[in-house]
């Protein structure tokens, strides 16, 4: 059901922005697969088994995009997802994105969902807020803002961040692109306020 065309990667290293270096640079990655479009062209009311089909490619671009990044699991502290769609397809295809490609990086980053919580902290493994994400309907080329936040809690405004992520020559009209996209810090000189990230406490995914 899923055939992939074409696997882009792109990687940026951001050292300061006007203003004085960080001590570390800022790291964002993103990965984006070029796939078929199993029901571009037609109305199926059925699109599910698609999302089933996608969960393998989703656990193999997150671990792809990790290595290309050539940071630890621990490294990263944001992350998000997209999906542009072929004209010859609805904005719904895109939707089914959601499930595979977020549940890949949680898992990747540490996310026990439903299992017991670590002994020593009580927290329930890392990666708890859920994964943002952004779909459209686009021609080749098309651009995509790709929002990202803190990857344990929501709230934290220092890590509300976008990655522009653009496939050249895809998606095709009876295709699809869908993107998974990580970061390693917060905004480089982010001093807006809000909620800090040494200062989680609730563990719930958004404080």
């Amino acid at each position: 059901m899923i055939e992939i065309r074409r696997i882009f990667t792109q990687v940026e290293d951001i050292f300061h922005e006007s203003g004085p270096p960080p001590a570390r640079p800022l790291r964002r990655g993103a990965i984006g697969a070029v796939l078929t479009n199993p029901y571009a062209g037609r109305y199926v009311p059925d699109i599910l088994p698609a999302m089933k089909a996608l969960e393998p490619v989703g656990v193999d671009m997150a671990r792809r995009l990790l290595a290309a990044m050539a940071v630890s699991p621990g490294d990263i502290q944001g992350y998000g997802k997209g999906a542009v769609v072929g004209e010859a397809g609805e904005l719904e295809h895109g939707a089914l994105w959601h499930v595979p490609g977020g549940y890949a990086m949680r898992e990747l980053l540490g996310w026990k969902g439903d299992r017991e919580a670590d002994t020593k902290t009580g927290q329930p493994g890392n990666a708890l807020s859920i994964v943002p994400s952004t779909k459209k309907v686009g021609a080749p080329g098309t651009a995509l803002d790709v929002p990202m936040i803190h990857i344990n809690a929501a709230y934290v405004r220092s890590h509300f961040d976008a990655m522009e992520v653009r496939v050249p020559g895809a998606p095709r009209a009876d295709e699809l692109v869908v993107v998974l996209a990580m970061s390693t810090g917060a905004r480089i000189h982010a001093r807006v306020g809000g909620l800090a990230a040494a200062d989680i406490a609730q563990w719930d995914g958004q404080r």
